[in-house]
C-alpha cells in the first residue's frame, strides 16, 4: 500500500506542469523600467516632448492624491513623451536598444541565476508586469522567458498604438484575474500546475496568495511583514 501511494504521488507530480512567474520592475530589474523607458523614447524620436515633464509631474502629484488611478496616470505619460497615436515600425529601434541597455545594466544578478535555474529545471517562464507589453515583451524575449502577461495598449484601426490601456493594468488583483486568464487561453488546469511566483512589492499579494511556492525578493517593508506573517521564503537578488 506504501508502495501504491508513493508511486502515486510520483506520477501526480510528474503530470504537474512546472510554471515560474516573475514580476519585473524592482524584482528582476534593479530599477523600474516605465518611465525610464518613456524618457528613452522621447529622446530618440521627439526631443522636444521632454519639455513636457512638468505636466508628467503634475499627473504624478494628482496619482499621489488620489485624483487619478494609476492606470490613468501612465496613460497621460504615455501621451505626453510618447504620443497620443504611434505607428509601431517606429518604435521598433527604440525598444530594441531599451530592452538591451535594461538587460545589459538593470538587471539582478540573483535574477538571472534564478532564471537560469527554474528553466534548467524544465519549469515555463512567464513574465508578469504592470509594464507595457510593447517593450517589457522584447526584455522578457533577451531573458529566455516563453509567455509574457503585461498591460497592452489599445490598437486603433489605422494600426496606430493608442496612449491608452486596452483592458486592465496588470497590477494588484488585475494581475491575477490577468494570470487566470492566460492559464485559460493556454488550456492549463489550475489544479494540473505548480507555480512559483516572485515579487519584490505587497501589491502582488493576491498572486503570492494564489501561487503554490510564493517569494517574497528584494521586498519592500510592507511585503516583507507579510512575508512573515504567511511564512512566505525571502531571496534578495540585489
Amino acid at each position: 500500500m506504501r508502495r501504491f501511494l508513493i508511486g502515486h504521488s510520483l506520477c501526480k507530480s510528474l503530470m504537474m506542469t512546472e510554471i515560474a512567474i516573475y514580476d519585473m520592475d524592482r524584482t528582476i530589474t534593479r530599477v523600474a523600467t516605465y518611465t525610464p523607458f518613456l524618457l528613452h523614447a522621447a529622446r530618440r524620436r521627439a526631443p522636444w516632448r521632454l519639455l513636457l515633464m512638468p505636466f508628467a509631474l503634475l499627473a504624478m502629484l494628482a496619482y499621489g492624491a488620489r485624483l487619478i488611478g494609476r492606470g490613468r496616470l501612465k496613460e497621460i505619460n504615455q501621451a505626453l513623451l510618447l504620443g497620443r497615436r504611434v505607428a509601431p515600425a517606429s518604435l521598433t529601434g527604440v525598444v530594441a536598444d531599451f530592452a538591451g541597455r535594461t538587460v545589459a545594466a538593470n538587471v539582478q544578478p540573483g535574477a538571472l541565476r534564478r532564471i537560469a535555474a527554474d528553466k534548467a529545471a524544465g519549469r515555463r517562464l512567464v513574465l508578469a508586469t504592470a509594464s507595457y507589453r510593447l517593450y517589457a515583451a522584447a526584455i522578457a524575449e533577451r531573458l529566455g522567458f516563453d509567455d509574457v502577461i503585461a498591460t497592452d495598449s489599445v490598437i486603433g484601426r489605422d494600426g496606430r498604438i493608442r496612449a491608452k490601456i486596452d483592458g486592465e493594468n496588470c497590477y494588484g488583483p488585475a494581475k491575477l484575474r490577468m494570470i487566470e486568464a492566460w492559464l485559460a487561453r493556454e488550456g492549463l488546469d489550475r489544479a494540473a500546475c505548480r507555480i512559483a511566483f516572485y515579487s519584490d512589492h505587497v501589491s502582488d499579494a493576491p498572486v503570492l496568495e494564489w501561487a503554490d511556492e510564493p517569494f517574497a525578493v528584494n521586498a519592500h517593508e510592507p511585503l516583507l511583514r507579510l512575508a512573515r506573517a504567511r511564512g512566505w521564503p525571502t531571496l534578495d537578488w540585489r
